[in-house]
Parts: structure tokens; C-alpha cells; sequence
């Protein structure tokens, strides 16, 4: 059987998509996150939200700056990652998870 590798784009504004199929995993680049510096908060979006190429759909902050994030296709919310809920810190630690 075929194995596909999961193909992961970039944007110019530091968000990645990481395409599986018909899912995409969307975050922030490592650059953003080291721009950022240490992580303390991350809005998540809600399960179902209905999303277009280029909104605003959460943000990141940390304690020198605070940034949307933007979605780089248009889609619906199937899942987060709660983990950042209780350790916002994760997307320092590794922002492709």
C-alpha cells in the first residue's frame, strides 16, 4: 500500500499548514515562536468555527508581545490542541506538534 508524508506550507506571516489528507494542522512557525519569546497564553478557536483563508482565529502571547494568528486556508475547527490550555509554553517547546 502507498504511504503518504504529510506535506507541511508556510506563510509569509509565520503560520504553517500541515496537510494530512483532508486534515490540515495549522500553528506558528519556530521563527514565531522564538520572536515571541516564552509563551503564556494561546486563544484557541471553537470546535465548529467556520473559517476563510486569512482570519484572525486565536492569539498568541508571551511576555513581550501578543500576535493573531492566521489561518492559511479556509475550513472548519475539527479539533485543538488542549494541551495548550494548561501549557501554553508547548509552542516554545515544539511548535509542530
Amino acid at each position: 500500500s502507498a504511504r503518504f508524508v504529510a506535506t507541511i506550507k508556510f506563510t509569509p506571516s509565520h503560520e504553517y499548514i500541515k496537510i494530512d489528507g483532508d486534515v490540515g494542522t495549522v500553528g506558528i512557525t519556530s521563527h514565531a515562536a522564538d520572536a515571541l519569546g516564552d509563551v503564556v497564553f494561546v486563544d484557541l478557536p471553537a470546535l465548529g468555527k467556520q473559517l476563510e483563508a486569512g482570519d484572525s482565529f486565536g492569539s498568541v502571547e508571551s511576555v513581550k508581545a501578543a500576535s493573531d494568528v492566521y489561518s492559511p486556508v479556509s475550513g472548519e475547527v475539527i479539533e485543538t490542541n488542549a494541551e495548550l490550555d494548561s501549557n501554553p509554553g508547548a509552542v516554545n517547546e515544539s511548535p509542530f506538534a
